[in-house]
């Protein structure tokens, strides 16, 4: 597989150091605090949509022009994959340990052990009752290795040569991506009128969790990176878009109720999501402005910081040791300072030697 790789976007890796940290306050805080920020800290779910459509461009931006050349190593891509995900995923599994009573008193015999099965597997997922097992945000890992197996195929498309015709299909994903929360709304199975980030029913659980509903995102994602060699990255038009991208989806996410929980779940938001991608992917002030070393810094342990945030915070408030250190009265601030420091040590002194060590192991 040839190695080069196009230049790295930075300011969408600034983007992913508030992404994660969103995700954060939303499991550990009270939106409230944050005044003109609560629709966004109240909807942090939606940055996970945002991660899963960013994992589609980003693959795209660094693969579709190779697998279209027949140049892109199926087996060395999934190794490389594998070796991106699973170091840390592993971590995870490792701080989960003062789960597994709590999830054998939740959970049937067998449900439990099939969780104690499939979650090292990546599979526990596509199970509903046991999608977040031990480790409530690990359920995308789910879905992003399925994206991952079915990438290299994605990757042999066309590449697109009229924009107009390009955004049509990106619209058809789009819509296909609305249908299940519609379904949800127009059935609403569980009983549940008027679902939240609280209500808890089966489908909701299947909605919200298993990998074939964010799929459309995915997808989307790799459209969207196919969309991007057609757009110039000099000039108004990607500035625009970024800026009107930013100010729609505060605006729509300041609503509240009044939009559908299970449209905004996953799906509503691609379009806006979409046009910030394409904005920060360019060169105009407001990817200068994300781009910036910090931002970038702790953008690049985004991962690290989503997917052990739940279960260090856990540990880190049963063993009191803020409490201990006379530090309690800085919470909850201390605490997201915390998590974020653990997950850029965690980047640098777990995830890229161990990165390292497995690729030069599996000749990925």
């Amino acid at each position: 597989m040839d190695q080069r790789k196009p230049a790295p976007l930075q300011a969408l890796t600034g983007l992913r150091c508030f992404a994660a940290v969103n995700i954060v306050f939303f499991h550990f805080s009270d939106p409230k605090i944050f005044g003109w920020f609560a629709p966004i800290v109240n909807a942090g779910y939606a940055s996970v949509s945002y991660f899963i459509l960013l994992s589609g461009f980003v693959l795209g931006y660094n693969y579709n022009a190779r697998a279209r050349a027949g140049e892109l190593d199926v087996v060395r891509f999934y190794k490389a994959r594998f070796t991106r995900l699973y170091p840390i995923y592993f971590l995870s599994l490792i701080l989960s340990w003062r789960m597994v009573p709590l999830e054998w008193d939740a959970h049937t015999h067998a449900m439990f052990w099939a969780g104690m099965v499939l979650t090292p597997m990546l599979l526990q997922g596509w199970v509903p009752s046991i999608a977040t097992f031990l480790n409530t945000p690990a359920w995308t890992m789910s879905a992003e290795s399925f994206f991952y197996l079915i990438f290299p195929w994605m990757a042999r498309w066309k590449k697109p040569r009229d924009v107009r015709k390009h955004v049509a299909k990106m619209g058809g994903i789009w819509l296909l991506g609305l249908i299940p929360g519609t379904l949800y709304i127009v059935f609403h199975p569980d009983g549940i009128t008027h679902p939240d980030r609280w209500s808890y029913g089966p489908w909701l659980q299947a909605l919200k969790y298993t990998p074939i509903p964010h799929l459309a995102s995915f997808v989307f994602g790799v459209l969207l990176a196919e969309l991007d060699e057609l757009i110039p990255r000099m000039g108004r038009l990607r500035l625009i878009l970024g800026s009107f991208g930013f100010a729609a989806a505060f605006s729509l996410l300041s609503l509240g109720p009044r939009v559908p929980y299970a449209l905004l779940h996953d799906g509503l938001l691609m379009p806006l999501f979409g046009c910030i991608v394409l904005g920060l992917a360019g060169n105009n002030p407001l990817a200068h402005a994300l781009g910036v070393r910090p931002l970038v810094f702790v953008g690049e342990a985004s991962y690290c910081l989503y997917l052990l945030h739940f279960n260090m915070w856990t540990l880190l408030h049963d063993s009191h040791v803020l409490n201990k250190l006379g530090l309690s009265r800085f919470d909850p601030w201390i605490s997201y300072v915390l998590l974020i420091g653990m997950a850029i040590l965690a980047l640098h002194f777990i995830e890229k030697p161990a990165q390292r060590k497995l690729r030069q192991w599996m000749s990925a």
